[in-house]
């Protein structure tokens, strides 16, 4: 597994060891970060490896029956990091490759759209041309970004913050719970191309009565404007501050925020029932423990 020492990326070796799964992380040389001690403490293999070094990394691919990726970064690690690993994998003869994809339905989005997601989708069209099994997990907007980090739930004015239709059903699912899918996935040899999951669909007026209920306050909604607001904000703030070497600069949770309230990637079909002992955390949960 790559990508352990992000907070998705523990949480799924976490979750992998908890189902008695053997977990190899694979770590750069070096990387001295509190979670590769702590996983290596619970029983995890720790293989210290040059993601450039093509025969190294084939070696700590052997003998996997899944590698699961959940690095994150820009180009140079979703499509150059994860093609090698991905390459790797294919020549160690792994069976099958989960992509950190974990995202809204980005196969439904024009290019252009959403930086971060068109990467994931350049990458996703060389894992289709690979002699693998492969499996991408899309939750929709990590909701544990609504007590905070995500501009929508306005704690402190008791408002919800939107552009376009308070009635668009959104999808949300935790960190914890995408964890504990994607681990459940990675031991089922019997995964589809994609798998769609979803805690809770929820729409503007949703989270209204949800801040609500959860805080003991009355919360009102506010719109900012049509989408074509957000997307003009979205141009101005990226001329603004670029940052073209942040991972997540402002206008990348803008742009987020817009293609979810498009309703274009809106997850259809979930697959939450795939495995019953899954108990999915709804938006109120999240509020209510912030």
């Amino acid at each position: 597994m790559a990508g352990t020492t992000g907070d998705l990326g523990h949480r799924i070796a976490l979750a992998l060891l908890d189902r008695g799964a053997q977990v190899r992380a694979l770590v750069r040389p070096g990387n001295t970060k509190p979670e590769v001690a702590s996983l290596r403490e619970q029983g995890t293999e720790i293989v210290e490896v040059n993601f450039n070094d093509p025969a190294a990394l084939t070696r700590a691919c052997a003998g996997a029956a899944c590698v699961v990726s959940a690095l994150s970064g820009l180009r140079n690690v979703i499509v150059d990091a994860q093609t090698h690993l991905l390459d790797a994998a294919v020549a160690a003869g792994v069976p099958r490759f989960i992509p950190s994809d974990f995202a809204i339905d980005f196969t439904k989005l024009l290019a252009g759209s959403n930086r971060n997601l068109d990467l994931r989708r350049e990458f996703g069209r060389h894992l289709d041309r690979m002699p693998i099994q492969a499996t991408s997990i899309l939750n929709g907007m990590f909701m544990d970004l609504l007590t905070g980090q995500a501009p929508v739930v306005l704690f402190k004015l008791r408002r919800i913050l939107y552009w376009g239709s308070a009635d668009q059903p959104l999808d949300f699912t935790t960190i914890a719970n995408t964890a504990e899918y994607t681990a459940a996935a990675a031991l089922d040899p019997t995964t589809p191309r994609y798998l769609r999951v979803a805690g809770e669909v929820a729409t503007v007026r949703d989270l209204q009565a949800a801040a609500s209920a959860a805080t003991g306050q009355p919360f009102r909604r506010l719109r900012a404007g049509g989408l074509w607001v957000l997307k003009l904000m979205i141009k101005i703030t990226r001329r603004l501050v670029p940052a073209p070497k942040e991972v997540f600069p402002p206008w990348q949770g803008m742009q987020y925020l817009h293609n979810m309230f498009t309703g274009l990637p809106k997850l259809e079909t979930l697959d939450n029932d795939r495995y019953p002992d899954i108990q999915w955390t709804k938006v109120r949960e999240v509020l209510a423990a912030r």
